[in-house]
């Protein structure tokens, strides 16, 4: 019996790690699409172009938030945080899962 419940065991963490792998590859590809997206955002962050448009008076109900300050900041930020995440994480799993 511990052999089946090894076995069964085995294959729950088969399946979550083969789900987890589509899922990440999914989300990567994603991202990847979006690159001269989120290029032109964080350029347009900060710039002359971003500073004119703070001043325009918008009618009520536009969504402007990449015109605050902290918004396109903690975009900028956590993009960042999670490229050395994924990169600590890929160095882990190569040093010492693999």
């Amino acid at each position: 019996m511990k052999e089946l419940e090894r076995i069964s065991s085995m294959e729950l963490s088969l399946d979550q790690t083969n789900a987890a792998i589509t899922d990440l590859n999914a989300q990567l590809e994603r991202l990847e699409k979006m690159k001269a997206q989120v290029t032109e955002l964080f350029h347009y962050y900060g710039s002359e172009s971003w500073c004119k448009d703070r001043e325009i008076s918008l009618p009520e109900g536009v969504k402007a938030g990449v015109l605050s300050e902290d918004l396109p900041y903690d975009a900028v930020t956590d993009l960042r945080d999670a490229a050395f995440r994924m990169l600590e994480l890929g160095t882990d799993i190569l040093k010492n899962w693999l």
